[in-house]
């Protein structure tokens, strides 16, 4: 479980990234995080993830507190970035081991999910091969390999599908979906509508660092009286 309490972040003497950001994500959940470019997103996820610092409220992770437990609270967490290219100069398999040494992973726990994993996302031939020579990809999905490595319970997960193809891009939605159902959770950001309506248990929209809304696609819907999720989305975060 996910429970962010009243986040704030300022950078500078006056721009609110993020304004008392409050929402739970529920065990057995896939929540997705919508807003346009400067919402706030990204902030919010180096928050959650202990990256960044809120100048006020608080993260807790599986009821580990980011302020007071940060270390525990980490370990429950699989994170990927929104940018892949990070540790180009090792190979996949070298990168993968270094990910599974920091978490304690096993010899054979990281052998066994590398190869599951791998074979999911057709990586098995290119683990050999050093990250600089893989495409935008197979760097996004080698993130996601060793996000996952560890058996995260939480998954937090920014923009996730970029950069993925259409074979990849199902397969980690149907692990998002298999994660939840077995009763963690999921929390991801997206531009992409279509994905969240299809994918998510629930929608958070945000704006200039605020919740606008927080249930269902169903229930955005009811609440616009629109059954266009483009236009609602267009409306709803150009007046804000």
């Amino acid at each position: 479980m996910i429970k962010i309490e009243k986040l704030v972040k300022t950078y500078g003497n006056h721009i609110r990234a993020v304004d008392g950001l409050d929402f739970t994500v529920r065990n057995g959940e896939i929540l997705g995080f919508i807003g346009p470019n400067g919402a706030g997103k990204t902030t919010t996820i180096k928050m959650m993830t202990g990256i960044l610092k809120p100048d006020s409220g608080n993260v807790m992770i599986n009821d580990y507190s980011m302020r007071t437990q940060a270390l525990k609270a980490k370990q429950e967490i699989g994170y990927i970035a929104d940018s892949p290219d990070l540790f180009l100069r090792l190979k996949g398999i070298e990168y993968l081991n270094l990910i599974s040494d920091i978490y304690g992973v096993s010899t054979k726990d990281r052998k066994e999910r590398i190869k599951e994993f791998a074979s999911r996302f057709d990586m098995l031939e290119a683990l050999g091969d050093a990250m600089q020579n893989y495409s935008h990809g197979m760097r996004q999905k080698i993130m996601v390999i060793g996000a996952l490595v560890h058996n995260p319970a939480v998954w937090i997960l920014d923009e996730p599908l970029t950069g993925l193809d259409p074979k990849s891009a199902f397969a980690l939605k149907q692990m998002m979906r298999e994660h939840a159902d077995a009763g963690n959770s999921v929390f991801f950001s997206t531009h992409v509508l279509e994905v969240a309506e299809k994918l998510c248990d629930r929608v958070i929209i945000i704006n200039h660092g605020k919740k606008l809304f927080d249930g269902s696609i169903e229930t955005l819907r009811e609440n616009r009286k629109e059954e266009d999720l483009e236009k609602i989305f267009l409306e709803m975060t150009a007046y804000e």
